[in-house]
């Protein structure tokens, strides 16, 4: 109990300096929520112009395709704020620095997600809950009971899976050499496809996406469910509620995953 109420206590310090460090600077902080707010609004405009000269595109109209992004940008923002940092554990593994974590009385998967939490992606998430909100309204989707839990459980169970994600990635460098971009294609590949309307896909990619990857049930099937958009094969209505137990079930594969990897693991020198 004691060592246990240590390494919570000692992982409170430790992050709550680095959450200091990032917003002592004012103006360098909103600079940085900026920067991210800016580059929310290009991916934005990317969908705004696909549609702007399409009234439909991937069985969606623009305020539905709002949605989907608004969800999978909150989704996604929250992960990487929280669990981006995994998939650069490759530098830690090259450069000997694990053996540093591994010997202090903390969890090692706990040091990590706490070693790089970047408040910026706060800009992002924010920008993404305004969409949403201003989306939802003007798609007139009611505000019933249903409707409420899904719309507050979908970003959520979306967090989760990303973050299982940024996991996958991470656990992955144990047996790859200099292995981020294998893990990006899952992790930033899943997000665009997260936030583009999934019938604009091609029927392969779609199913990857969805069976391999859940990107599409991260926004686009909650979004369609929520707006009344017709959903693509292989997808169905059911699935808008299948967020938290698939992403319980992919944590419980990455964490078998990742302490396969631990253990696997014997040091920068061999």
């Amino acid at each position: 109990m004691a060592d246990g109420v240590s390494a919570v206590r000692m992982t409170g310090v430790m992050l709550g300096a680095r959450l200091r460090a990032q917003t002592i600077y004012r103006g360098s902080f909103v600079g940085d929520l900026a920067s991210q707010v800016l580059l929310g609004l290009t991916e934005l405009a990317e969908i705004y112009v696909l549609l702007h000269n399409a009234p439909v595109f991937g069985g969606m109209t623009l305020t539905q395709a709002f949605v989907v992004y608004g969800m999978a940008a909150i989704a996604f923002g929250l992960a990487d704020m929280v669990f981006g940092q995994l998939d650069t554990i490759n530098v830690a593994i090259r450069t000997g620095q694990l053996e540093t974590l591994l010997v202090r009385p903390v969890p090692l998967l706990l040091q990590l997600i706490t070693a790089d939490v970047q408040l910026r992606r706060l800009g992002r998430v924010a920008l993404g809950l305004g969409v949403y909100v201003w989306a939802l309204l003007a798609a007139g989707v009611p505000a019933g009971p249903v409707e409420l839990t899904l719309i507050v459980v979908a970003p959520l169970a979306g967090t989760l899976i990303f973050g299982a994600l940024f996991l996958a990635a991470g656990s992955l460098q144990f047996w790859l050499i200099d292995g981020d971009q294998a893990g990006n294609a899952f992790t930033y590949g899943g997000r665009y496809a997260a936030s583009v309307p999934a019938g604009a896909l091609l029927l392969p990619v779609r199913v990857f996406f969805t069976f391999v990857v859940p990107a599409t049930l991260i926004a686009f099937v909650p979004a369609a469910v929520l707006t009344g958009a017709p959903l693509p094969w292989p997808l169905d209505p059911v699935m808008a509620w299948l967020g938290l137990p698939v992403a319980a079930l992919l944590w419980a594969v990455v964490g078998s995953l990742w302490r396969a990897g631990v253990r696997r693991y014997t040091g920068a020198g061999g």
